[in-house]
């Protein structure tokens, strides 16, 4: 028979004044319970002495209960493993909501949702679904070959940190993060990126995007004014959003930002977004003319720079390009990095590199979100690096991503090259398909993840409309041999789309 996991089972009210017999009442509630989902089929529930326990009564009302329960087939019972939800109670029965979860029992069924909510809470509750982030089929963004990740010198260092944990692990962490981890990403950055910086400028975060969040609530007020690329990373939006912060959308061109736009319409912003090294979406790298103008321009006007160096160790016609921040001579930029896409996404470690005088504040707001960024991760991310595993892990995964990427390319320009520009595959894990006909890559993308495609549209990471469609193709977890038959799917995608004639025309 096979082993049936424990449940943790709601608190059980009795009414002891009156009313119903209690082993009546207890009937009741697990019938309830199981009819309206929140008991599933296979779900353990405890035995008659332990729940008579809990209840502080005899036994006599739950076995009769129990036996009720059993007859009327609810329940099931075999040797060893104990009593539990009958499997056989077909999943029709059960009361579902809206996409399968279970409806609010008793009194609050009828309330209506959202109830006084914040007018953010609202525009969330109110955003449209993203189905290409609900999948990691083929071309999911900023999936890394998780399939070619050291599993077991990761493992032996998790196993040697947690035999050998100390008190001060297992207690409460500084905000700002371990002190062995910060220096080595000081070490690191300093020496791959070309970042200026000491370990007294690093702070631990819980992946890039709770660096952003950082970062905009210590920068900005309500109604200030940041700049971003446009088109850029939706997840800065969100987070400058969540600040009630102006957002003032700045085109990009082949050089990136566009400095004399910034000039006219960001003259009262406050921070301005970039993503100089690998401009996400579109690929390209910012030109030291252009990064020489922005410096100057932050100078001149007093704002901040957020640079978002999210996956520029990958780079395979040239070597890496520098970092902004190790340009600056007037600590204005914050310099902000991840290990999700050169690792994994579950570890959910990230960086700041802070001008030093944003330390105390930005450690401080990281306290006011999470405390601290969990210590075990945080020390075997350490020694992973100290050790030489990341260099290495690294010089393999360059590699790796380049195959994967000459892969897709190949693919794409065998079966799709009429219909689709590839723009911005030097670096990264990811490239740019522009549509060359006026195809509405939304609709293109919610077709793909019906097929188990994930692919983002470039409309979801504009700010302002435009005619000119695209998709974000993520190559990192792709495996070379795969890319032919995704991109087969994504052609029958793209000809039913136009078959049903869900097609844009150019304005």
């Amino acid at each position: 028979m096979k082993r049936v996991a424990g449940t943790f089972i709601p608190p059980l009210a009795i009414n002891r004044s009156g009313g119903a017999p209690m082993h009546r009442q207890i009937f009741d509630w697990f019938q309830n319970a199981i009819a309206e989902g929140r008991l599933r089929p296979g779900c353990r529930v405890p035995s008659s002495r332990g729940l008579a326990g809990e209840l502080g009564t005899s036994r006599i009302p739950v076995v009769n209960a129990y036996e009720q329960l059993h007859a009327e087939g609810y329940f099931e019972t075999f040797a060893g493993v104990g009593t539990r939800v009958a499997r056989s109670i077909p999943s029709g029965s059960f009361s579902q909501g809206k996409g399968g979860a279970p409806k609010t029992a008793g009194r609050y069924a009828s309330i209506p949702v959202p109830r006084d909510l914040s007018t953010r809470g609202l525009s969330w509750a109110a955003g449209r679904s993203c189905p290409w982030l609900e999948t990691t089929g083929p071309f999911r963004v900023s999936l890394p070959a998780l399939d070619h990740f050291p599993v077991n010198i990761w493992s032996k260092l998790v196993s040697r940190h947690t035999k050998a944990v100390t008190r001060s692990m297992l207690a409460y962490g500084a905000a700002i993060g371990y002190q062995p981890l910060r220096e080595a990403i000081a070490e690191y950055v300093s020496a791959a990126r070309g970042v200026r910086c000491v370990a007294a400028q690093v702070l631990v975060t819980t992946g890039s995007q709770q660096g952003l969040q950082i970062a905009s609530q210590v920068l900005l007020n309500p109604r200030d004014q940041v700049c971003m690329e446009d088109p850029g990373y939706p997840g800065a939006r969100q987070a400058f959003e969540i600040t009630g912060a102006e957002i003032v959308p700045i085109r990009v061109d082949a050089q990136g930002i566009s400095v004399s736009e910034l000039s006219r319409r960001g003259q009262r912003a406050k921070a301005v977004y970039v993503t100089p090294s690998h401009q996400y979406p579109m690929g390209m790298s910012m030109s030291a003319a252009r990064r020489m103008e922005l410096l100057a321009w932050a100078a001149r006007n007093g704002t901040w720079i957020i640079e978002d160096d999210y996956d520029s160790e990958y780079r395979y016609d040239s070597r890496p390009i520098a970092a902004l921040q190790g340009l600056d001579r007037n600590e204005r930029v914050l310099y902000m990095g991840t290990f999700s896409k050169v690792m994994f996404p579950s570890l959910r470690l990230g960086y700041l590199v802070l001008p030093l005088d944003l330390v105390e504040a930005c450690s401080a707001a990281k306290d006011a979100l999470d405390i601290f960024s969990p210590a075990l991760n945080q020390a075997v991310m350490a020694e992973f690096i100290r050790d030489g595993h990341f260099a290495r892990h690294l010089r393999r995964m360059r590699m790796l991503y380049m195959e994967r990427r000459k892969a897709l390319v190949s693919a794409l320009n065998s079966r799709l090259r009429d219909s689709l520009e590839i723009v911005g595959a030097e670096a990264g894990l990811h490239l740019l398909a522009l549509l060359r006909l006026s195809v509405d890559d939304d609709a293109l993308a919610r077709e793909a993840a019906l097929r188990g495609l994930s692919v983002m549209p470039l409309s979801s990471c504009r700010i302002v409309s435009d005619p000119q469609g695209g998709l974000v193709l993520g190559y990192g977890g792709l495996e070379a041999r795969k890319a032919s038959e995704g991109v087969r799917k994504l052609h029958e995608c793209l000809s039913k789309i136009q078959g049903g004639k869900t097609v844009r025309h150019w304005q």
